[in-house]
């Protein structure tokens, strides 16, 4: 597996811009509309009742926010904010220490909630539902079980394949949002936005030839324009305008649709090599070269939601989108 530049996966590069490039209110964070809405009244209610506000459980594809959503509503709150994720709690221990040391009303978040193991998950339920951890003192006959309380908090998880949540877990969660891919003009708010903090102008027409090659993902549009930045820099300006952003986004690779070359080989040898399908997962990625799991989790979700490849119980199929896209007749 390449380092792909359109690929919605966590970055090194990602998380050094992470801070100065991640809005820290409501106000600023662009797109998600009805959930924002909603967020809001949320927030304001638990707030006018003077309790914690509800667990959240954030789902989506990767890069669309999760993480900075989480942050904005710590801020909003106006309370403290402490992280982790799924792999890393992998004693009851590791997380006791965790949730005894939240102040109260603070909130935690899970990244990769899915990937807890069961162990954990069973004894999350009571620290999620009645605020307390229970403690097995003892063996055999003789143990018992003790009742540790734990601060009020709110947890808020964050998961890129809901499914794998078990129903258990997934029903002690009040608050639920899926956050789908952004909106274009979403997009081009962001890049102007993030194009301030860097201290590069953009044109309107610059960002929104950035905005359409997003792949509606804001963790990639503001990778692009600081990879964009770079060619305007060489270029001798401190402008990028509709000229150097096609420019610099076709010498990266990347069509007007978004995607890029690994994109295309998945969609070529759907087409030429399995006639369009149907093809099962496994030969797909072996095909690529790369793990099932990622090809489902990183790079499918984009090519399912834009039409160029369909799910079916014998497998993937090429869309209406992929021939249209590649100006081709279906083949079968």
């Amino acid at each position: 597996m390449y380092s792909r530049i359109v690929s919605s996966a966590l970055r090194e590069e990602d998380l050094s811009c992470a801070q100065s490039l991640r809005p820290k209110n409501l106000e600023e964070y662009f797109g998600q509309k009805r959930i924002k809405k909603n967020l809001k009244i949320f927030i304001q209610s638990a707030q006018e009742r003077g309790e914690t506000l509800d667990h959240v459980l954030l789902c989506g594809p990767p890069g669309l926010g999760k993480t900075t959503l989480a942050n904005i509503i710590a801020n909003e709150l106006k309370t403290g904010f402490k992280s982790t994720s799924g792999p890393a709690i992998e004693r009851p221990i590791d997380l006791l220490v965790v949730l005894k040391n939240l102040e109260n009303k603070e909130v935690f978040f899970i990244d990769e909630i899915h990937r807890l193991n069961r162990l954990i998950e069973e004894i999350l339920y009571p620290a999620m539902e009645d605020f307390c951890f229970d403690r097995i003192i003892g063996k055999g006959v003789n143990f018992r079980t003790a009742k540790i309380p734990l601060p009020y908090y709110t947890l808020i998880g964050a998961t890129t394949r809901a499914g794998l949540l078990s129903s258990p877990l997934r029903n002690r969660f009040g608050i639920v949002f899926h956050l789908d891919f952004y909106e274009i003009d979403d997009l081009k708010l962001i890049i102007e936005r993030s194009s301030n903090i860097l201290g590069i102008k953009v044109t309107p027409q610059g960002a929104l030839e950035i905005a359409k090659r997003s792949r509606g993902t804001p963790r990639i549009a503001n990778r692009l324009l600081r990879r964009i930045r770079d060619f305007a820099q060489v270029e001798s300006k401190n402008l990028i305008d509709l000229e150097i952003a096609q420019k610099a986004l076709d010498a990266l690779g990347i069509d007007q649709a978004g995607l890029d070359e690994l994109d295309r080989r998945i969609l070529e040898f759907i087409v030429y090599k399995f006639k369009g399908g149907p093809v099962g997962i496994e030969s797909l990625a072996a095909c690529i070269n790369e793990d099932s799991n990622n090809l489902e989790e990183i790079y499918e979700p984009y090519l399912l939601q834009m039409g160029f490849i369909d799910k079916t119980p014998r497998g993937r199929v090429a869309g209406p989108k992929v021939y249209e896209h590649f100006n081709i007749k279906p083949l079968k």
